[in-house]
């Protein structure tokens, strides 16, 4: 067996898990009103036929008072229960198992009937919570337990019960945001007391047989976050009230540092389960642990359980990713699995923006029903399509998912590109530091284009005389960089002074120490990261490293395992510059993009907006400020790197259409704007499911 440990089944007594795979909890957004029940079937039911342990649902609130937003998934009825049937009925099907897990926000609910231990506002909702009475404590403990029975009569195989990220449960449990006086507040004891009642009453509620995972926040990161020991007493408590099994929670959402974003490095909080567990271990307590974050492949999945890190580990977006992540594990065909590449683009960015949430690499995910599979035939049958002969021109993330899909269902796909590798933009995209997981993406598409067929031809710039008597062309052919046309900058004299930021990315040129980058978009931040950093090194490849530029330490030296940033000394000095005025990093993602801007800020980089760009001079950019071009300074560089945006690349377009050819642009040949690969990779796998 390729992965003794992770395929090897877990007893917990009264049931036996197949592996020690936890689909861990993602809020999609179709967990929230009534209308998407048959969806949730489906998509929870292509996990279970991938061979996943355990589901867990994103979060249903136990009451109104918990809800994420307003009408969020609530089951709080026996109606809501039979509607969860068909979810339950759909993945014992296919030899699932899944929980619900019951979401209580607290203070983190957008939405007006909030409620908290203390009436002290969250940083990320404009709404400030009710203080609860102690009879108010007590209905919440009752709509726990109600909620966990209603699970059972609606066929789930357990809950898990969210006492971590900062919500609810969690917020009774530090003085940072209880600041009570009763028995609800004060010691430790009284602070984690609705936490043990609702797990002992849970526990007797449900019976023996239902599985309770219990998600522990081990590493709060926040001012004032739990002791060490305090995590150790309440991971006792939990595990003498009725947990069948215990998750790892890492982080507030308020936080100020990354857990699950690309620059964490893989498995990086693996260390906080294990410190758990040796203790556990040391005092005979038995209840199985969940590691948790940023274990996106099978090895690292079997490393973390060889090491003794947890005895399961939890994927949550590597799911999204791949709903068939454990059977093409178990069948030695790890290199199949579409890595999750923790960018968030489509799964966190679209939750926070009241969207349905999917996948950047699989935009089927949630979208299942939307995306069917229509295979094609050279002798079709009636209703069948009839199979194609298509040219795709462009080997960038567009162009790959639409032809290996397209070749999938049986069309005869030729891939032509004038590079020497696949994955255009994603080839530059790979080389900042904290973005190698877009490697797994071009392996995983190298792997597509042998196992479906694809016939792929690099190193081949086409012409429209090439491309005639296919019946469709695909034209994926990318973006080129906008000029910006600043005064001098073509000037022989300052030859190697102005550079693309292709020629950086690419190693082409030399840069100087001092750099000024023109456009702060996301390839501009991308280009700051990577001249910031020392050649050779990337955080995300040493978690030691990584956790000191943060401040992340051991929670039983540090409160909370929160430390004062450490950033190691950057590289060079850079000055990131942006014509339209107001914060730089604007367009970049939702959840990532803080990320960027205090990684950059620690490297003390020179961010300015309301910027004009005069002119370029040996002596480096001049530039001037507002609308009306005041204050007209020198910032003094050897080098100034030009990210001012891109356009779509679509010579060959007219030719093909004046020929009469079948044409479709896709990918950045057709929209350029933010270089966009979720949107690529859409627009790909959307025709070829259609064609």
């Amino acid at each position: 067996m390729a992965y003794p440990q992770l395929l090897s089944p877990l007893d917990l007594g009264f049931t036996t898990l197949k592996n020690r795979v936890l689909m861990g909890s993602m809020h999609t957004g179709l967990e929230d009103g009534r209308k998407h029940f048959e969806r949730m079937a489906v998509y929870f039911a292509e996990r279970a036929r991938g061979e996943v342990g355990l589901i867990v649902t994103g979060g249903f609130a136990p009451n109104i008072e918990g809800w994420a937003k307003p009408f969020a998934g609530t089951l709080a009825t026996s109606g809501a229960a039979r509607r969860h049937q068909e979810i339950t009925r759909a993945v014992h099907a296919e030899g699932g198992k899944i929980a619900l897990q019951i979401l209580h926000t607290g203070r983190y609910g957008y939405q007006p009937f909030c409620v908290a231990p203390s009436r002290i506002q969250s940083p990320i909702s404009p709404f400030t919570p009710r203080e609860l009475s102690a009879r108010g404590i007590e209905r919440q403990i009752r709509a726990f337990v109600r909620c966990a029975k209603l699970a059972r009569e609606a066929g789930y195989d357990g809950v898990e019960l969210m006492g971590s990220e900062g919500y609810f449960l969690n917020q009774f449990l530090v003085t940072h945001t209880n600041q009570r006086s009763d028995e609800w507040g004060g010691s430790y004891a009284n602070r984690m007391r609705i936490v043990i009642e609702i797990l002992t009453r849970m526990r007797e509620a449900v019976g023996p047989d239902f599985i309770i995972i219990y998600r522990l926040s081990m590493l709060d990161l926040i001012p004032n976050g739990s002791s060490w020991e305090e995590v150790l007493e309440l991971g006792r408590a939990v595990a003498r009230s009725g947990a069948t099994l215990i998750n790892t929670g890492i982080g507030w959402h308020e936080a100020r540092i990354p857990t699950i974003a690309t620059s964490v490095p893989r498995a990086g909080f693996a260390w906080v389960t294990k410190k758990l567990r040796e203790q556990f271990l040391l005092e005979g307590i038995k209840t199985p642990l969940i590691t948790s974050n940023r274990i996106n492949s099978p090895e690292v999945a079997e490393q973390v359980l060889a090491e003794g890190c947890a005895d399961m580990v939890s994927m949550a977006r590597p799911f999204l990713a791949d709903p068939e992540f454990v059977k093409k594990a178990r069948q030695n065909r790890a290199d199949e699995i579409n890595t999750c590449i923790a960018c968030n683009q489509a799964c966190l960015d679209h939750t926070f923006a009241q969207k349905i949430s999917t996948c950047l690499v699989n935009p089927r995910a949630a979208y299942e029903q939307e995306f069917k599979f229509v295979p094609v035939s050279a002798a079709p049958s009636a209703g069948q399509p009839k199979r194609k002969t298509v040219a795709v021109v462009g080997a960038g993330p567009a162009g790959l998912a639409a032809a290996t899909h397209l070749a999938e269902r049986g069309h005869e796909v030729h891939l032509f590109d004038a590079a020497e590798a696949i994955g255009g933009q994603f080839n530059l995209a790979r080389r900042i530091p904290g973005k190698e997981e877009f490697s797994e993406t071009l392996r995983y598409f190298a792997r597509r284009i042998e196992t479906t067929g694809v016939r792929l031809q690099l190193r081949r710039r086409v012409t429209a005389a090439d491309l005639q008597g296919f019946d469709d062309i695909i034209l994926a052919t990318g973006v080129t960089p906008r000029n910006p046309r600043i005064k001098g900058q073509d000037d022989p004299a300052l030859a190697g002074k102005v550079l693309s930021y292709i020629d950086v990315l690419t190693g082409r040129a030399q840069v100087g120490q001092r750099v000024a980058i023109v456009g702060a978009g996301g390839i501009g931040f991308d280009v700051a990261e990577f001249l910031a950093e020392h050649p050779g090194q990337s955080l995300a490849l040493d978690a030691a490293a990584w956790r000191r530029e943060w401040g992340v330490a051991d929670p039983q030296q540090l409160r909370a395992g929160l430390a004062r940033p450490q950033p190691a000394a950057a590289a060079r000095q850079i000055t990131l510059l942006q014509r339209k005025p107001g914060k730089l990093g604007g367009g970049l993602g939702k959840t990532t993009g803080w990320i960027h801007r205090a990684a950059l800020k620690m490297k003390q980089v020179e961010m300015q907006s309301g910027v004009n760009y005069e002119a370029i001079t040996a002596e480096g950019l001049w530039v001037s400020y507002g609308e009306k071009r005041a204050d007209s300074q020198l910032i003094a560089v050897d080098t100034i790197v030009l990210c001012a945006g891109q356009e779509p690349l679509r010579e060959l377009q007219a030719p093909l259409l004046a020929a009469g050819a079948r044409v479709h642009l896709i990918g950045g040949a057709l929209e350029a704007g933010e270089l966009d690969a979720k949107r690529a990779i859409l627009q790909g796998t959307r025709l070829a499911y259609t064609l």
